[in-house]
């Protein structure tokens, strides 16, 4: 009987002779002792006998299928890693597989040093994880990259001090759903979420934004207003792009964090305030120190706790993940049929740059999903604009403008939202007044009735 987990055998788990074959004769040239059965039930019996050190198991089997083998193995051995084979376009099954406890999973077709690299995490790493944490019913975070599961496990781990964070990274990486993540895993959690986006309000009106005003501080303050500090009073605050805030703003916020209270516009005494901040920008704040335009104290104040997002083009192996959980959402919020997702629009995709992150990938498959009629999304279903304004793909394949894509997706989301323009406006990222000036240009080109 064997005793250490190097001497025990890897388990093969496939009903296609060929496959089973296959994988033993490249495990076992990799060194590795190898047991082989064609189904669920043998698999079961064998693990009940003997202990594995490590199971790979097809998904799509007869009578039982891999997800539920894996079930019943963690009911049997929970330590030990089980690495799923799944099919290239069935990537919810890779999703439904982590969820359950899989170590790692495998897309067919697969070389052998896919094969060999999941071994080897499987064996060296322990389990491995896929995050999919929500942060309200709308947005999650999906990842299985290990630099994002870092930082979700940092991120965690500081939630429930009172530490300020400062989240790094590019535009559009999910630099505001970790700090949602943070407070929901914080002790106010139950509290309100504060947030105010320094870069979208002008300088003139962010002091009183973030630190309120008196009655008659100024013409037009007919009455007193609490601001964003107060409101988050005990609770959490993020300050979204805090580099875009001027010198002046910059100075009134470190003496808030250095005393902890606040004046209001107009007041004649300081409020004090308990409040956990947390910071993201896409400026390099450092660079900014040295050219004057950032204060080197705040830095520091702000920078307690760095957390640096990788951007969507460092960890590609997330795309087939959140191309699955966009589509999925998106379908749901169109009331449609959720698609097949073809092998060949994920292989366009995560040939893509994607300068615009998470956010503009989330652009492209809501577009996508509004767009298309039935059947399996295929790439000339996409819709990828070029940095210069060109399309990466066509809609229909044919000659369709960006200003004809624009019309039929404003439409389309009015179609499925019932007509509901409020909900229309907000779906498509544009304000109310912007949706009616669109809707008045094409009653005028072609008739449409407002």
């Amino acid at each position: 009987m064997t005793n250490t987990v190097e001497e025990r055998p890897i388990l093969v788990v496939d009903d296609e002779e060929s496959m089973r074959l296959a994988l033993s004769e490249a495990l076992s040239r990799s060194g590795h002792s190898v047991d082989c059965v064609s189904n669920g039930y043998d698999a079961l019996t064998k693990i009940n006998t003997a202990p594995v050190k490590l199971v790979i198991t097809d998904v799509r089997m007869p009578k039982m299928d891999g997800l539920e083998v894996l079930q019943e193995i963690k009911k049997i051995s929970p330590q030990t890693p089980v690495i799923v084979i799944t099919a290239y376009g069935a990537v919810q099954n890779a999703v439904d597989a982590m969820r359950k406890g899989a170590t790692d999973y495998i897309l067919k077709p697969f070389s052998f040093e896919d094969l060999g690299a999941a071994v080897k995490r499987a064996l060296t790493n322990g389990v491995r994880q896929l995050a999919v944490e929500k942060n309200d019913n709308k947005r999650a975070i999906v990842t299985q990259d290990p630099r994002m599961l870092k930082c979700m496990n940092l991120a965690k781990n500081v939630a429930l001090s009172r530490s300020t964070v400062l989240l790094l990274g590019e535009s559009g990486t999910g630099k505001e759903l970790f700090a949602k993540y943070i407070h929901q895993h914080s002790e106010c959690s139950d509290k309100l979420f504060v947030a105010v986006n320094c870069a979208a309000i002008p300088e003139n009106l962010l002091e009183s934004e973030l630190f309120g005003y008196e009655k008659g501080a100024f013409t037009g303050a007919a009455s007193k207003r609490v601001g964003k500090f107060e409101l988050a009073h005990g609770s959490t605050l993020l300050l979204d792009e805090v580099g875009e805030m001027g010198l002046t703003l910059q100075a009134k916020l470190l003496r808030v964090l250095q005393e902890f209270e606040i004046d209001r516009v107009g007041g004649k005494e300081p409020v004090p305030i308990d409040v956990r901040i947390i910071a993201t920008t896409n400026v390099d704040l450092q660079k900014a120190v040295a050219e004057g335009k950032f204060r080197e104290d705040l830095f520091y104040r702000l920078n307690v706790i760095p957390l640096k997002i990788p951007p969507l083009r460092e960890r590609k192996e997330d795309i087939p993940l959140l191309v699955e959980h966009f589509v999925e959402k998106h379908s749901a919020r169109c009331k449609k049929t959720t698609p097949d997702i073809s092998p060949e629009v994920l292989s366009v995709l995560k040939d893509y740059e994607w300068r615009g992150n998470v956010r503009e990938l989330e652009n492209v498959i809501e577009r996508t999903v509004l767009l298309h009629k039935d059947g399996t999304l295929l790439p000339h279903h996409l819709i990828i604009e070029e940095p210069d304004g060109t399309e990466k793909e066509s809609f229909s394949g044919g000659n369709v403008t960006m200003k004809e894509m624009e019309r039929e997706l404003i439409l389309r989301t009015l179609e499925d939202l019932e007509g509901n323009r409020t909900h229309a406006a907000k779906a498509l990222g544009i304000s109310i007044r912007t949706l009616r000036n669109k809707l008045s240009e094409y009653r005028n080109q072609e008739g449409i009735h407002d």
